[in-house]
């Protein structure tokens, strides 16, 4: 990889953005200040690659603000060893994080552009643990499965049924759960045949499309 000059940026990001407002886990701080967010931006965009907000990368989509993506992932309680499975790849950054915590991830884009250009971004940032598939996401991917965490990063009216069969016994499902324009932040826990659900507070995320989302 060549020299990487915005270690600083990344640094406050981490600081200012994401530990000020409470995310304190180590092992995610430490992935958002390792992983180079401006390689997964589109190049016009790359100086606010470390800014407070989510940014377009074409086709619809978004990569999302830096504090959402550390939110999310430290929800997830990520292991070492866990196999990790992502809904809505986007530009990759996403995935490169849950790369640098787990052991594997597979994540599905529907997409097939996105799909290509998430796989460069994964590439260039030296990223080897994550299959990218081309699928409805909403269908989640049975060959992979069972997962020991799931993550949605796109809105969905509710979860998906398949993602929650999925799902380990003793597995984490985080996702935006509401309407198009405003969902909940909810965290699912699966213990046999039980599902416990908690709400992390208010996001806006794109529609995530597909047999068990929103219709086109």
């Amino acid at each position: 990889m060549a020299h990487d000059t915005r270690v600083e940026e990344r640094n406050q990001m981490v600081e200012y953005q994401i530990r000020l407002r409470g995310v304190s886990d180590e092992r995610v701080l430490d992935a958002m200040r390792k992983i180079p967010r401006h390689q997964f931006v589109p190049e016009s965009l790359s100086a606010a690659a470390y800014n407070d907000s989510p940014l377009p990368i074409g086709s619809g989509q978004t990569i999302s603000q830096p504090y959402i993506v550390a939110l999310m992932t430290e929800l997830m309680e990520v292991g070492a060893n866990d196999h990790i499975l992502e809904i809505g790849t986007g530009s990759g950054y996403q995935a490169a994080i849950l790369g640098r915590l787990a052991a594997s991830v597979v994540s599905v884009e529907r997409i097939p552009d996105v799909a290509a250009g998430a796989e460069k971004n994964l590439d260039k940032a030296g990223i080897k643990n994550v299959t990218v598939i081309v699928s409805d996401g909403t269908e989640g991917y049975p060959a992979g499965a069972p997962y020991d965490c799931i993550l949605i990063t796109a809105a969905a009216p509710d979860i998906p049924a398949p993602l929650v069969d999925q799902l380990k016994d003793g597995g984490r499902l985080v996702a935006p759960v509401g309407s198009r324009d405003l969902q909940i932040l909810v965290k699912l826990e699966k213990h046999g045949s039980a599902v416990t659900r908690t709400s992390h507070g208010g996001v806006v995320f794109v529609p995530l499309l597909g047999r068990y989302g929103w219709n086109q």
